[in-house]
């Protein structure tokens, strides 16, 4: 009997989201699709990327803001993948281990905010369902948290398309077009629900994180999907492997930014993303104002050499000398100084008239 209302539910899910024209929006690593005329916007991704030259691992975390109870999302892998809930710990420990140096740096003339230009004090503020076409493959479906995923083969785009749609996942005009290119490379993917199981939730605020593997002879990062957003993407990827590394192109993008490069020991999730030993980790920022401009996946390589790098901010701070700032001494001893000579001057000239 629950069989039957769960397939009976799913039937009507499909009919709905058929019947209705869904806006699209993408992420840098795959697409994210709201049901009916829901929207969703990925206001935040984050993926850490561990390679050791055999196997890619990729853990994502979404922030989301909109009013969609339910989403689809897809992302082309490789490889043969497995899929995983991921350990939301080791972005605080990536968000630690990447932060940027402070110092102070003294500086002598008063600014804004010093006196006497400011009064002012203090800081400023598993089993396929029915439907699959015959050339595309279901090589595996499991609930894992609010997320349905589904891990899919594919030989021909419409095709993926097709079942994508009979079996719940409205997707944009164009998207298979997009997909052509790892369909002609035997890619495979995996396409996720994202439902949460609490009756009435919406998608929004911080969603778990999602860990993928897949084998791979190079670091690849899938990108050519957001190609479809409609507002500018911003990427951020830490990469931990054997060397520091870099896009080897912008794709179409900003140029990346490195906002930390350096030999780290992992600790906790990271730590079993590395087998316990120590890595390379590389911070690498980049905007995207343009989607459509993207021509490509991400690959990285090593560069030349492992060159440290980590982000310092530097804080003003008024010189002083025994909490007296330095420029008012200097001007006081001035002024005393010429005082002095004047007065000395003045003494000589009336001792000369005096004569």
């Amino acid at each position: 009997m629950k069989r039957r209302i769960a397939a009976l539910l799913l039937a009507l899910l499909a009919t709905q989201l058929g019947s209705l024209i869904s806006p699209a929006y993408a992420c840098g690593c795959g697409a994210m699709i709201p049901e009916g005329y829901a929207r969703i916007g990925v206001e935040r991704e984050t993926s850490v990327v561990r390679f050791d030259g055999r196997t890619e691992q990729i853990v994502m975390r979404f922030v989301v803001r909109g009013d969609a109870p339910r989403a689809a999302w897809i992302m082309p892998v490789p490889g043969r993948a497995t899929v995983e809930l991921g350990d939301g710990e080791m972005f605080r420990q990536l968000t630690w281990l990447t932060r940027p140096e402070f110092k102070t740096r003294s500086y002598f003339w008063p600014r804004d905010q010093d006196w006497p230009f400011s009064s002012t004090t203090g800081d400023s503020v598993g089993a396929a369902l029915p439907g699959a076409a015959p050339s595309v493959g279901v090589v595996g479906r499991e609930q894992l948290g609010d997320f349905d995923v589904a891990r899919l083969t594919a030989t021909d785009p419409d095709a993926l398309r097709n079942w994508l749609e009979t079996n719940g996942f409205k997707l944009p005009d164009g998207l298979a077009a997009e997909l052509k290119p790892y369909v002609d490379q035997k890619w495979e993917y995996v396409a996720v629900r994202l439902a949460p199981r609490q009756q009435g939730k919406t998608l929004t605020g911080t969603l778990d994180p999602l860990k993928i593997r897949f084998d791979s002879d190079r670091l690849v990062y899938p990108m050519r999907l957001s190609r479809l957003a409609k507002t500018p993407q911003s990427l951020g990827l830490y990469v931990l492997a054997d060397h520091r590394m870099e896009p080897a192109s912008a794709i179409g993008g900003a140029e990346p930014k490195v906002t930390f490069a350096g030999e780290v020991t992992p600790e906790g999730g990271l730590a079993a993303l590395t087998g316990g030993k120590p890595a390379f980790l590389t911070a690498i920022d980049q905007e995207f104002p343009e989607p459509g401009r993207i021509s490509a996946d991400h690959e990285l390589r090593a560069t030349a050499a492992d060159t440290p790098y980590r982000k310092v901010i530097y804080h003003g701070e008024l010189l002083t000398v025994g909490g007296i700032p330095a420029w008012l001494l200097t001007v006081a001893a001035v002024l005393v100084a010429l005082a002095a000579a004047a007065f000395t001057l003045r003494r000589r000239r009336t001792r000369t008239a005096s004569a």
